[in-house]
């Protein structure tokens, strides 16, 4: 029999003979003691090959945090191809006379993840090459692909750091992921910020009411606010920093504060003008008619470094773009990827369904899970440890294992394992994607034992009293107890139990979840 269909025969079984509890490992249950979390709080499931090493509530569907994005991303793979790619491209209805292009100037979104102003910038150079110089019409931005086209509209903030990179979320044509890089310094004796913005856009101008006090340089994110970006009479935007700011400090951060549509109509606008062009029309939102003829374009990365990019250091804004386009595109090796045909359908409801599809075709039974948008960043998400590792036992069965076990973090040596773990036989060995939200600690992955053979790990601690390196400590016990497994089932020479770090003293600093 087919491997992939045993494991498909296999899997529907394998909630309902697993124990509902087992007793836990010494050195995970001596974590639990040290950091007073309850064992119900937390739920296991460690796979050797068909046997169930461990599995403590396992069948329990509990917020995962960012582990959910292995289920986006493998499915990604499988769905999407290796060969898929997003595209980005400048379309026109009209003709060109002379070095006039007599119609509007479409740019239309396809999920394009590498999408920022060098790749803009050298599309419209592309267009300036073609002896293009003045666009009579109008400047349509075509982000349809996914619907709703602005899924930011409306959405509450998930945290008090709205502006922070974790926080965005993606549409079809998301340039530079909407971020204003910007360079703050005090290092002048002006007695005032001095606040420069990456990329420049029109109109836009960055200015500060930030107090100078005495702090350390190292804690200047202590004394942020949130910025506002500000509409002008003659029509710009003032983007103002708030809070304080230490003295004789420089610093840089990213934000994201800027409607998107403004970003994309401001940041081409002045590209264009500094090309030598003008657009004489308006800007407007619309839907590109299948008539126009393309002028220039551009095409991502392929999904396998994507990928990557995704789960090493725990990209929200990329898991999303990748969960949308499961809804909304297909793949094509000659074009890179293509719209299909819309409907009244939302983009998550496509997605959702891909998703509990493949799934379903793996025996993987989907009862109890909750998707909302495929990163982890949710406090609705939900999956088991039993979902999760039919997740990862496909992943070693399928067509793109290679590419999917290089983009999770390296234990000790890469992504957002390289500080965890150091002094464990998991260290440089083991493949696990971490998880965290404030009452979130999840791990999920690959470890060697002792005789090297692989083993399929989730855990999911879901408690307040999971933060401050609680969980990750318990969690970290579990991931050495596996990596030191002999063939018998006993775990050798057991690290100590890594105690929690100190509560730190609390600061405004937004953390990216992981």
């Amino acid at each position: 029999m087919p491997r992939r269909f045993a494991l498909a025969l296999a899997l529907p079984l394998l909630a309902a003979w697993l124990p509902a509890a087992a007793q836990l490992p010494e050195p995970v249950a001596a974590a639990l003691r040290t950091t007073t979390i309850p064992e119900d709080a937390l739920s296991v499931l460690v796979l050797r090959g068909d046997r169930t090493v461990l599995s403590h509530l396992a069948d329990r569907p509990l917020q995962p945090a960012s582990t959910m994005k292995l289920v986006t991303t493998l499915i990604g793979l499988e769905r999407l191809g290796p060969v898929f790619r997003g595209r980005t491209e400048l379309r026109t209805d009209g003709e060109q006379r002379g070095d006039v292009l007599q119609g509007d100037l479409y740019l239309r979104g396809g999920a394009d993840m590498d999408l920022s102003t060098d790749t803009l910038t050298t599309m419209l150079r592309s267009l300036r090459n073609q002896g293009i110089r003045t666009i009579a019409g109008r400047l349509v931005v075509d982000r349809q692909l996914f619907n709703p086209a602005r899924g930011d509209l409306g959405q509450p903030p998930f945290d008090e750091y709205p502006d922070a990179y974790y926080n965005v979320i993606p549409d079809a044509l998301l340039v530079n992921k909407n971020m204003v890089q910007l360079d703050m310094r005090t290092t002048d004796g002006s007695g005032r910020v001095k606040v420069r913005m990456q990329p420049e856009l029109a109109g836009v101008k960055a200015a500060s009411d930030m107090k100078l006090v005495d702090a350390d340089c190292a804690r200047w994110e202590d004394g942020w606010k949130t910025p506002e970006a500000i509409p002008q009479a003659d029509g710009g935007i003032q983007l103002t920093l708030h809070g304080t700011f230490p003295k004789r400090c420089a610093a840089a951060y990213a934000v994201n504060v800027l409607d998107r549509q403004e970003y994309v109509d401001r940041l081409l606008r002045l590209t264009w003008k500094q090309l030598g062009g003008r657009i004489a029309g308006a800007t407007v939102e619309a839907v590109t008619p299948p008539t126009t003829r393309l002028l220039a374009e551009h095409v991502s990365r392929t999904l396998p470094e994507l990928v990557r990019d995704t789960n090493k250091p725990s990209d929200n804004a990329l898991a999303r773009t990748i969960f949308l386009s499961l809804g909304a595109l297909e793949p094509d090796p000659l074009l890179g990827s293509r719209p299909q045909a819309g409907s009244a359908e939302t983009t998550f409801s496509r997605a959702d369904a891909a998703i509990r599809g493949w799934m379903r075709g793996h025996g993987i039974d989907d009862t109890g899970l909750v998707l909302e948008n495929g990163s982890g960043l949710s406090r609705t998400e939900r999956i088991s440890p039993v979902q999760m590792a039919g997740v990862l036992q496909a992943g070693l069965r399928s067509n793109w294992s290679p590419e999917f076990l290089a983009s999770m973090p390296i234990v000790a040596v890469d992504g957002t394992m390289r500080r965890r773990l150091h002094d464990s036989p998991a260290a440089g060995r083991a493949r696990m994607k971490t998880g965290t939200l404030n009452n979130v600690v999840a791990l999920a992955g690959y470890v060697p034992d002792a005789q090297g053979r692989q083993c399929v790990l989730v855990a999911m601690v879901n408690s307040n009293l999971a933060g401050n390196g609680r969980g990750r400590a318990v969690l970290d016990a579990l991931v050495d107890w596996v990596a030191r497994l002999d063939e018998t089932g006993t775990a050798g020479g057991a690290a100590p139990v890594p105690m929690p770090a100190p509560a730190p003293t609390p600061t405004p600093t937004p953390t990216p979840q992981q």
